[in-house]
């Protein structure tokens, strides 16, 4: 892909390597990366409360996993015919309330365990608006599509922003203190808060991360947003809603983190994954001839010969 700016990206360290334990956290964009990582058979954690957009939710889903604090039924509360939990997505949301308690409590355990281990840990952020439940002054991850007049829309500051960011370091260094901390902004406009809005969002955002880093040296920025808006201006790298990076634009910006942040060795790992998946992926026009069943051996020992380096991996 041809394209005449290109944002200047400085390699990192230490880079991930293929053994790497890694945690990403927030926005629609790092599930997005999440996949990625989970095709190439990475170790890794990706949201295990759902999308959590803004920093405030994330401060509180960190708070409550490095805490080793526990949900109870007197945090949930039932709407349109499902349990909820204001800290969390709608994902984990259930009709059966002891299903929702063990999805919250067990993704908490899970957090805590992995960032115990976690050699990077990824925080994505998407927006600074926040919505506020007047009845119990808290603000809430997602809002469950309770009435709107139950909440209180609300903006927060860089200040605001940045202290919560220094909070969340500094709960994943009381159980890590030497993990990387890797910061991204996503790509994704938030439309309903109005265009306008999205980029006072956005600013409050980056320009918080930049103050928190420059003071962190086990944290840096990865340009994701700016990727989005200053490389891939066209709307060949939109969804259909002309919102969403489109796969095209999220194959780019992976190409352009594993330039930066995949260390030598791993990337030669995953081409063999890579092309083990191709392999799996494979339907033959004549699964029960010579040739495929040739193909099918091959494959299992391309399997074992990767799973012999690196037993954690699980086709």
């Amino acid at each position: 892909m041809n394209l005449q700016t290109k944002i200047p990206l400085k390699p990192q360290q230490p880079k991930i390597d293929y053994d790497a334990n890694l945690v990403l956290l927030g926005s629609c964009f790092a599930e997005n990366i999440g996949e990625k990582f989970s095709y190439f058979k990475y170790k890794s954690l990706i949201n295990p409360f759902g999308i959590l957009f803004h920093p405030k939710a994330i401060e509180t889903f960190l708070w409550m996993a490095t805490q080793q604090e526990k949900y109870t039924e007197t945090d949930l509360f039932f709407h349109n015919e499902q349990w909820h939990c204001f800290d969390a997505h709608s994902r984990l949301s259930n009709s059966d309330q002891k299903i929702v308690l063990n999805a919250l409590n067990e993704g908490l355990e899970k957090t805590y365990k992995n960032i115990q281990s976690a050699t990077h840990i990824s925080i994505t952020l998407g927006t600074a608006w926040v919505y506020r439940l007047q009845a119990l002054d808290m603000i809430v991850a997602n809002c469950h599509k309770v009435s709107q007049k139950e909440f209180s829309k609300e903006i927060l500051s860089v200040d605001e922003i940045s202290q919560c960011l220094h909070n969340c370091i500094g709960l994943i260094r009381s159980l890590n203190p030497d993990v990387q901390i890797l910061f991204t902004v996503s790509p994704v406009r938030h439309h309903k808060d109005g265009f306008i809005e999205n980029n006072q969002s956005k600013s409050h955002l980056i320009t918080a991360i930049h103050e928190v880093i420059g003071v962190d040296q086990n944290s840096t920025y990865f340009p994701s947003y700016e990727i989005m808006m200053d490389e891939l201006r066209d709307y060949r790298f939109y969804k259909e809603d002309m919102i969403h990076p489109s796969s095209l634009a999220i194959d780019y910006i992976w190409e352009r983190f594993k330039q930066t942040w995949i260390s030598e060795n791993a990337l030669t790992i995953m081409d063999q994954v890579n092309d083990i998946q191709n392999g799996m992926a494979h339907r033959p026009f004549n699964p029960n001839s010579e040739q495929h069943n040739a193909f099918l051996q091959k494959l299992e020992q391309k399997k074992q010969q990767i799973q012999q380096q690196y037993s954690f991996i699980k086709f």
